[in-house]
């Protein structure tokens, strides 16, 4: 596969206002950034550090995917849930106030070549990366829509996210949550093992819950097939400069950190 990850090479720190935020459901929320241009060349996977301007908050930055290139390129969209204190915050600001925003950082995906066959594992909050993914393998890249298959899973319906990102793209969804209020009842990987049995992707991409992704890698090398999976990690600098933010990799000799060798890691490399 051609690698079209972009290392921390070309980081901006500045300003943006921002153009909405968006509460869609009791815990989660849309955010639209206006940036000066210098993010234009973000790739998925990549992500962004915000710090809240102007408001008694956490000192350190928090990371956020980016979920979504507004539309002619002027901004970002971030997707993200109310969890704590710097969530909470960042859900009370309005239109036309501004965050501190650092990036685009991270190594995002390496993109298959075209007319490959490719799976997509979301589970929870994880889909935000991976929307980012399939509209620009489809909208960028030219994939036909049949050659990409979604996995979505969520802890219920209210936490099952993004399902018309992708049903607008054409891909076909299959849904999956842990109390059965929508889909499936299951984890969101055995639909995966169910559809590896008949057809076998050329690649996996996968963002959610370490549990989810163990299994997936797990599944994957069984298998025979490459899985590239997006890791959350609490960061402070986002950069590799804190050290915060190690893994352990496979190579006992030594440690990953999320932010400057990831998020997005090849499953191989990674003890999960």
């Amino acid at each position: 596969m051609k690698d079209e990850g972009r290392p921390n090479g070309n980081m901006f720190l500045e300003k943006a206002q921002v153009l909405w935020n968006k509460k869609i459901s009791s815990a989660y929320f849309k955010m639209g950034l206006k940036w000066s241009g210098s993010f234009y060349d973000a790739k998925p996977g990549q992500f962004v550090m915000l710090r809240i301007d102007n408001r008694i908050a956490p000192l350190l930055r928090r990371p956020f995917s980016i979920y979504r290139i507004i539309e002619g390129k002027k901004g970002v969209e971030i997707l993200y849930r109310v969890v704590g204190e710097c969530t909470g915050i960042l859900s009370e600001i309005r239109e036309g106030e501004s965050v501190d925003i650092l990036g685009p950082l991270g190594n995002g995906f390496s993109l298959p070549k075209k007319d490959v066959r490719v799976f997509i594992v979301a589970g929870g909050i994880g889909v935000a990366p991976l929307v980012f993914l399939s509209s620009y393998l489809v909208g960028e890249k030219g994939f036909a829509a049949s050659s990409i298959k979604v996995f979505l899973g969520a802890r219920s319906k209210d936490d099952l996210l993004c399902r018309d990102d992708f049903t607008s793209l054409g891909l076909e969804v299959a849904i999956t949550t842990d109390d059965g209020s929508e889909g499936e009842t299951c984890m969101v990987t055995n639909p995966v093992e169910a559809a590896l049995k008949k057809t076998r992707p050329d690649v996996i991409y996968a963002c959610g819950p370490s549990g989810m992704m163990k299994c997936l890698a797990d599944m994957a090398e069984n298998y025979g097939v490459t899985c590239q999976i997006s890791m959350e990690t609490v960061m402070a600098c986002g950069f590799g400069v804190c050290l915060g933010c190690a893994v352990e990799s496979k190579d006992e000799s030594k440690y990953l950190h999320v932010c400057k060798d990831g998020p997005v890691f090849d499953s191989r490399d990674v003890r999960l």
